[in-house]
């Protein structure tokens, strides 16, 4: 509770939890908006669309995180805070399928930005380290959480309201997100120890290449994109289209998915305290894997079910849940703490470049060549990154400290694996 008696650290993360679940709640109305506007095309409009969100993330995320010092952070926040407001309210006026384009491209720009900034305000306002170690912690079970908890708000809320109605929502929670950092203290940046914008975009990506647990993380962030793309983008088509279902049904089916994230977050804490990250991972790598040739084999039946498609659903929620998780504190033991900040930057945007692979091919190649072969293209992708990562991370990691040309990183002791999450959550 140390962590939470800090009223500017309290404000601050009560502004990205109501900025995360708008953004979660954009996501399913946006969905729903696709199918409006180009019905079984839906697929292809979400596909572009989200594909625009992870070019603008791995793009602008980089730069904002290397520029970023060199303005006011309380005023950038805020700024961003309106302008992602602002858009959404524009979203349930478009009339075409180019205005979601250029009206998601602005907002996830906006998006963009503002991660690697609230990250980089969080140091400077906690100073302690077990506090800072917690912070970061918190920071990604709330990105668990609201995977989980967006679809089940939205599909409570349209059982009641048009998804237009989301879109205004959200765009009010954007808007007293900006109001809490509005009346946070947020000290601007201290000087960099890299002097040039590239040398602080790339430090992360360099940690990440010679770091063999860390390569590991790369191929996983594969195997996440290529089973979360089959929810994410082809759900709201899946739903409406094979099963015949409502927009509510559509969330819902996402929220399935939700409960098996929140069903391994229930009992990832105590597991992790006696199982080594690399050997949970790896076991969420082959429930994926499962999860994808199911949704296939799903397909090849001809009996696609709502049974059966919410067991698949909440599978893949439990797989992501198993690598996304322990993948924090993996990062923490695998470099010094100077350079924590770096390189939760680079998994942010090497995890997105995972899904601007995958977004396409699920709503590109789902649209045009049905589910049958994009699922077969995604769990192909899926199994590749599994490989790869069983290759890139040894099996004697967690035993021992494994050293790069420049960088010195710790083995996995038990703690760094589940109490501070356990703390956290």
């Amino acid at each position: 509770m140390s962590l939470f008696a800090i009223r500017d650290y309290r404000r601050l993360f009560s502004a990205q939890i109501i900025a995360l679940f708008g953004t979660g709640l954009t996501t399913v109305a946006l969905g729903l908006l696709a199918y409006d506007l180009a019905g079984p095309r839906a697929g292809t409009v979400l596909g572009t669309a989200l594909t625009v969100k992870m070019f603008m993330y791995v793009v602008i995320a980089p730069l904002a995180a290397a520029y970023v010092d060199r303005f006011p952070r309380r005023t950038l926040l805020v700024l961003l805070d309106v302008v992602r407001a602002g858009v959404v309210l524009a979203l349930p006026l478009v009339s075409e399928v180019w205005h979601i384009y250029v009206l998601i491209g602005l907002l996830q720009a906006a998006s963009a930005a503002f991660t690697p900034t609230f990250q980089a305000v969080i140091p400077d306002i906690v100073t302690d380290e077990s506090d800072y170690t917690r912070a970061l912690a918190a920071s990604q079970a709330a990105y668990t959480m609201e995977s989980l908890l967006s679809p089940v708000l939205a599909a409570v809320a349209l059982a009641f309201m048009s998804f237009d109605s989301l879109f205004l929502g959200t765009s009010v929670g954007f808007l007293l997100s900006a109001a809490l950092i509005l009346f946070t203290r947020v000290p601007d940046a201290r000087p960099s120890s890299h002097t040039r914008a590239w040398d602080k975009m790339a430090a992360g990506t360099r940690t990440f290449l010679r770091t063999p647990r860390l390569r590991g993380v790369m191929a996983l962030n594969l195997v996440v994109a290529a089973a979360g793309s089959i929810v994410v983008v082809n759900t709201v088509n899946y739903v409406r289209d094979e099963l015949g279902g409502s927009q509510s049904d559509v969330a819902w089916m996402l929220a399935a998915s939700g409960g098996g994230t929140l069903l391994a977050a229930v009992v990832l804490p105590r597991v992790l305290d006696r199982i080594a990250a690399r050997t949970v991972m790896m076991t969420g790598a082959g429930v994926l894997v499962g999860g994808t040739i199911a949704a296939v084999a799903l397909m090849a039946s001809g009996l696609a079910t709502w049974t059966g498609t919410a067991v698949v659903w909440t599978v893949i929620g439990v797989g992501m849940a198993l690598i996304v998780t322990p993948t924090g504190s993996v990062l923490r033991a695998s470099v010094e703490p100077h350079a924590i900040p770096e390189t939760f930057a680079a998994q942010f945007s090497l995890s997105h470049l995972a899904w601007l692979i995958t977004y396409p091919v699920a709503g590109w190649l789902g649209t045009n060549t049905g589910f049958g072969l994009t699922w077969s293209v995604l769990a192909a992708l899926a199994v590749v990154g599994a490989v790869a990562a069983l290759l890139l991370w040894p099996r004697d990691d967690v035993r021992r400290a494994v050293t790069g040309p420049a960088t010195s990183v710790r083995p996995l002791p038990r703690t760094d694996r589940g109490s501070t999450l356990s703390k956290a959550a």
